[in-house]
């Protein structure tokens, strides 16, 4: 009688692991069954808005459902990114981030409602934003190297925007002084707009910013670009030179946006919006457009988006540690 039940429970277990089989291919197929919501943790009209829409557009006539921007900006990307987190986790919600959410908030702060290994599953990776150091046009130094120099006479008196405290431009800052043993006076801002705006207006003197913010400024002449804290130089800007290229080491400070889904979503689901994204990314006229706004377009397998986001979890806890940062 006991090996019977036993059987009887097996037998059951064996049809439940065989209809989950077979709801994999069957789910992939009748997804997405509605409009698919693109949570960007940013404001209208940033470079984080400007690659969301221009994927989801593509991804709309790929997927056969419209995929619409939702903006939900604050707390560095954290209300978007708790948003996200909590929904419901089949497919119809997903996030592009950028690094500063999922990889450097988490070492600044305790009490965040979301773990990113934890609530979150990687789809790709869509594009790597240089991080380009710039200047008035004005200011004397036409090099980090002058630059640097020039802050050694002034220690702690030339006024450096950032986008906030423990964003990328304010851990490209803290690089950038580590490596060339200097200091300036960091004036945080809460998003890039407003730090452009008096960084152009002679409020602070340099920035440290994305290609796409500050090529337009760049190209018109009104900031002169200095460096870039990247691993190469960006296509868009092919004189100017890496820091680790004139002297300032370990100095690598790239921003990126990913494309996250909440944690549990199905593998099926999962495949598909990652074949729609890299499909959408590698569109040559999206990418055309992606190239031309100065990002660099990088899309991966969810596995390799999975290991970035473990080791830059990893580099970033450890120096906002190292460098006491705290929100």
């Amino acid at each position: 009688m006991q090996f019977h039940r036993l059987a009887l429970l097996a037998a059951r277990w064996l049809a439940v692991l065989g209809l989950a089989t077979l709801a994999g291919p069957a789910l992939a197929q009748t997804f997405p069954s509605r409009t698919i919501r693109m949570v960007i943790a940013f404001p209208p009209g940033g470079p984080t808005d400007l690659v969301g829409r221009l994927v989801a557009d593509k991804m709309k006539d790929l997927l056969g459902q419209s995929v619409i921007i939702e903006n939900k900006a604050g707390a560095n990307g954290a209300i978007g990114a708790d948003m996200v987190a909590k929904s419901e986790p089949d497919g119809h919600t997903v996030f592009l981030t950028t690094a500063g959410a999922v990889t450097i908030t988490p070492g600044m702060r305790n009490d965040l409602p979301y773990d990113t290994l934890r609530d979150f599953a990687p789809i790709t990776l869509v594009v790597r934003n240089t991080t380009v150091l710039v200047v008035r046009p004005e200011l004397s130094p036409n090099s980090a190297a002058e630059l640097a120099a020039l802050a050694k006479e002034k220690p702690g008196q030339i006024p450096f925007a950032s986008t906030g405290v423990g964003s990328m431009p304010h851990l490209a800052l803290e690089l950038f002084q580590s490596a060339g043993r200097i200091s300036f006076l960091h004036v945080p801002y809460r998003g890039a707009a407003p730090a452009l705006n008096d960084l152009l207006g002679g409020q602070v003197q340099a920035f440290f910013a994305d290609a796409p913010v500050l090529l337009p400024q760049i190209e018109g002449g009104k900031l002169k670009a200095l460096a870039v804290a990247s691993a190469a130089r960006n296509p868009r800007l092919p004189n100017v030179p890496t820091l680790a290229e004139v002297g300032f080491p370990d100095t690598l400070a790239d921003n990126w946006y990913g494309l996250l889904a909440p944690a549990r979503t199905p593998a099926p689901v999962i495949a598909r919006l990652h074949a729609a994204a890299v499909a959408a990314i590698n569109d040559p006229a999206v990418r055309d457009k992606l190239v031309q706004a100065g990002a660099i377009p990088a899309p991966t397998s969810p596995e390799q988006f999975g290991q970035l986001l473990r080791s830059e979890l990893e580099r970033w806890g450890r120096i906002v540690r190292e460098k006491g940062i705290k929100e």
